[in-house]
């Protein structure tokens, strides 16, 4: 019997380990794009899932973004058939705040969302990889987005609703998707704007890694990806000490909640920010920069009688002994 091609296993067996951790009876939901990713992904999904018995279905969101955009989408989907699953196209009109990139991403998630509420889903699988959340972690340093965004992306988040979102190849090398779908004789679609140079992401791709890999010598995709892996274990265990902190400090006030200034006082500056942003983005679904944190926590740390510090949908006042966040226009 000849054995597994080496790519065909390492990306069965990545998503083996993801669908083994849900429930019996359980549906699932594969992005599919037609890329080689999502294409490896896909390939590997009806094959573990069809063993475990848990019906699976492939959705192709086109965006309508290049002329050929209907045919590609048609193209993925019908490949996906041949693999034995379900597969749907939806077409949506990508528009709204932050440019294309974000629009399209919007988009994306909201039609899976959507389509994993129809079929009653447990988890939608996505088919970033390692390289992925590698870009991903360039692209929050160069932006000084702060912990949060250097922890890139999850490997497995669940929504209010119970819904998961599972990420099986995030450890997988991209390299290594293309070996499959080889090894696999699956054609996948190269996207044009991946190429694409305006982007910021495809400039990381192309360039910036590169020039590290040449100049720091080789590993440095997988020695990003360690480190959001490590930050993200760093952030857990501090979300759990805030949550506990919160429940102590935090008080409904008229309009708003109110946080103890003596308990912000009492926390270290990395604390007492993360509880900052956590009360406004729980109190109002905003996120603060970092430097309206850091001017909220002066209130704090640096009291002069400063008024009140207009915020994203908020304001902040210290009144005696507590902070009081107000939406706005109350």
């Amino acid at each position: 019997m000849p054995s597994l091609n080496p790519a065909v296993a390492e990306i069965r067996l990545a998503v083996r380990t993801a669908l083994a951790d849900l429930p019996e009876g359980s549906t699932v939901i594969v992005a599919l794009s037609g890329g080689a990713d999502s294409l490896a992904l896909a390939a590997a999904t009806a094959f573990e899932a069809s063993k475990r018995g848990i019906p699976a279905t492939s959705v192709t969101v086109d965006h309508g973004l290049q002329v050929d955009s209907a045919e590609v989408a048609a193209r993925a989907a019908s490949i996906a058939t041949g693999l034995g699953l379900e597969a749907i196209v939806v077409r949506v009109d990508v528009d709204g705040e932050g440019g294309p990139e974000a629009a399209a991403r919007e988009a994306r998630y909201r039609v899976l969302r959507d389509a994993a509420t129809e079929r009653g889903a447990s988890a939608v699988l996505l088919g970033h990889t390692l390289d992925d959340q590698a870009e991903t972690v360039l692209l929050g340093l160069a932006r000084g987005s702060g912990a949060a965004s250097l922890q890139g992306m999850a490997p497995a988040r669940e929504d209010e609703d119970g819904l998961r979102w599972l990420r099986p190849l995030l450890g997988v090398r991209r390299e290594t998707t293309r070996a499959f779908c080889t090894a696999s004789d699956l054609d996948p679609w190269d996207d044009p704007h991946n190429l694409d140079d305006r982007f910021a992401r495809v400039r990381v791709r192309e360039r910036v890694l590169p020039v590290l890999e040449a100049e720091l010598g080789p590993g440095i995709a997988e020695a990003l990806a360690r480190t959001a892996e490590q930050l993200r274990e760093d952030a857990e265990a501090f979300d759990e000490m805030i949550h506990e902190t919160i429940e102590d400090i935090v008080e409904h006030a008229e309009a708003g909640i109110s946080v103890s200034v003596a308990a912000l006082a009492a926390n270290p500056a990395a604390l007492r920010n993360r509880i900052i942003r956590l009360v406004v983005d729980s109190e109002f679904g905003v996120s603060l920069t970092r430097a309206q944190t850091v001017e909220v926590a002066r209130l704090v740390t640096d009291w002069a009688g400063q008024g009140p510090i207009d915020l994203p949908g908020c304001s902040a006042v210290r009144r005696g002994g507590q902070i009081v966040f107000t939406a706005s226009g109350r």
